[in-house]
């Protein structure tokens, strides 16, 4: 392996730390509880019903609950009628659709 000169790698450690804030942070079923019973995510079975009414006749493969920017999403993959898998992105709290996208 070729050694980095001094300023690559302190530029290649930062941009390694500034990736690594902007990800997003997967709540486990205790913390999905806890908000919910305190009122501020809203129930997964609403949001799913809004994400299945987007493609009728879809499947659940998954559903995740994560934090991103001070902000609680649900992160909802579908399989569609077609065999297309959709990733739908919805604002816990609201219900609002923050994405839809064919998921690679």
């Amino acid at each position: 392996m070729i050694p980095l000169a001094r300023p690559a790698r302190y530029l290649a450690l930062s941009l390694l730390a500034v990736c690594s804030l902007a990800m997003a942070r997967d709540l486990d079923q205790d913390e999905a509880l806890k908000l919910r019973q305190q009122g501020v995510i809203l129930p997964l079975e609403q949001l799913l019903e809004t994400a299945l009414g987007r493609y009728p006749g879809a499947r659940l493969l998954e559903a995740e609950l994560e934090e991103d920017d001070d902000r609680y999403e649900y992160e909802v993959e579908l399989l569609t009628p077609q065999g297309v898998v959709r990733e739908i992105k919805l604002d816990a709290s609201t219900g609002a659709l923050l994405k839809d996208e064919e998921d690679d």
